[in-house]
């Protein structure tokens, strides 16, 4: 006995659904051995209504970086950006760096983790992708850079930001490897670096 009529899914719901499904299995199996089908399987959707939204897998993991990347900025921003005094903020965007890496390891593996893909328009994205993020925080950081006499617009600024997201992420995935410390002890270590 059914439950009722099936409601058919929106073509942007359908396509959210697939990006989902995509990050899941590209975080997973890599680029290479991600096959559309899986995906497809894993969305619930045919290869044809796969095809529809994605031309092809380079398409797909492209659209999936760009999101996830977008994601992350937003989340972490919000806390740059955010009320209270510099330091206050640091923690803030620490805590939501490491809050994003414990609610979406997937996302966070995709970005940071899996850049093993010998395509060259993947390699080209990816640090297009990082290039973008660095500058972005920068950008968001301006305010609090010029407060310590750094220029924002200056090369050493972005230097220094890199260092600070590359670092965290190290620690984010030290602590995918030692899951029993809480975030917020992760978050007191980088601040007592950091500051």
């Amino acid at each position: 006995m059914a439950d009722g009529p099936r409601t058919r899914l929106s073509g942007r719901a359908r396509r959210t659904k697939i990006l989902q499904a995509a990050l899941v299995v590209f975080a997973a199996s890599g680029y290479h051995a991600t096959a559309m089908s899986a995906i497809a399987s894993a969305s619930g959707v045919t290869r044809s209504v796969l095809y529809d939204h994605f031309p092809n897998k380079r398409v797909l993991l492209i659209s999936v970086l760009q999101e996830q990347n977008a994601a992350l900025i937003e989340h972490v921003g919000a806390r740059i950006t955010g009320g209270g005094d510099a330091r206050e903020r640091m923690r803030g965007t620490i805590d939501a760096y490491f809050s994003f890496a414990e609610s979406r390891p997937a996302a966070r593996r995709l970005l940071f983790d899996r850049t093993d893909e010998d395509d060259a328009e993947i390699q080209a994205v990816r640090w297009g992708i990082r290039e973008s993020r660095t500058r972005t925080v920068t950008a968001l950081l301006a305010p609090d850079l010029r407060r310590i006499a750094l220029d924002p617009d200056d090369a050493t600024a972005e230097a220094m930001v890199e260092l600070l997201i590359t670092g965290l992420d190290g620690m984010a995935q030290w602590w995918a490897r030692h899951p029993g410390l809480p975030r917020e002890d992760l978050v007191t270590a980088a601040m007592r670096l950091l500051w």
